[in-house]
């Protein structure tokens, strides 16, 4: 089935670490190009050196930035025909120590992105006859979490695009969903962790056990296993499915 995806151009928006490198090997695997984007310049070479992929710097908050990335990884690999929004970032504290610039930022990165970024895209995608959007959200989109009020309103925003979209093309062969990860094993988590040992005294193993408990598999979510939930969504077969909102929390959230 992955020979339907061959010559195929998928942008992945922080695509250079975490779940988007995840998705983007999975992906280059299935021999599609790939056009991975962020702003470290360093981890994207090392991750587009090990995928043979394209690396483009690209501040998501930013529609010129956006375009102009986007003007750059069509050169190389022309229309693009499949976009992965995943770029994103989390800042915890109580919501009355939430400031103007945390929640503005939050939102700026994990919802406004998504929207200059598929803004950008979504032409190409209806000029070819065939696209995927594929949102990375997160399970805080679908339930709330104390302590990180500006990612739970950002991802909530991030769904309600997607099932507005995916709407809006439901006659179009282009559909779009959101991916929602629970707690993954991936830099953002390590650093939350890092966080909750600094302002609470517990060990890192206590922290850790405090996000597994909430899992029903009492563990992460691996990126793989997102990036295997996306590769689906991009395969025929599921041409049927979109404006969802797939959880992969082990349970945690149905």
């Amino acid at each position: 089935m992955t020979i339907a995806l061959q010559g195929r151009h998928a942008l992945v928006t922080g695509g250079s670490r975490g779940i988007g490198l995840a998705i983007a090997r999975a992906l280059s695997g299935a021999g599609v190009n790939v056009t991975v984007t962020g702003r470290d310049r360093t981890s994207l070479d090392r991750a587009a050196k090990e995928l043979g992929a394209h690396a483009v710097l690209m501040d998501v908050t930013e529609a010129q930035s956006v375009s102009e990335a986007m003007t750059q990884a069509r050169k190389v690999h022309g229309v693009i025909h499949v976009l992965i929004n995943n770029a994103g970032q989390v800042s915890s504290q109580p919501f009355g120590k939430t400031d103007a610039e945390v929640w503005r930022r939050t939102l700026d990165v994990n919802l406004s992105g998504v929207f200059h970024c598929t803004q950008a895209a979504l032409p190409d995608m209806l000029a070819a006859g065939w696209g995927r959007i594929i949102n990375i959200a997160s399970t805080a989109g679908l339930v709330g979490y104390a302590y990180v009020a500006a990612y739970c309103a950002s991802k909530h925003g991030v769904i309600g695009l997607t099932r507005a979209l995916a709407k809006e093309l439901a006659s179009k062969p282009i559909t779009v969903n959101a991916v929602c990860p629970g707690y993954t094993e991936t830099d953002i988590v390590q650093e939350a962790i890092a966080t909750i040992v600094r302002k609470t005294g517990r060990t890192a193993d206590e922290a850790r056990a405090a996000m597994t408990a909430s899992n029903p598999q009492g563990r992460l979510v691996t990126p793989d296993e997102v990036a295997n939930c996306v590769m689906w969504l991009c395969l025929p077969g599921s041409e049927a499915v979109t404006g969802q909102s797939l959880s992969i929390s082990g349970g945690e959230v149905m």
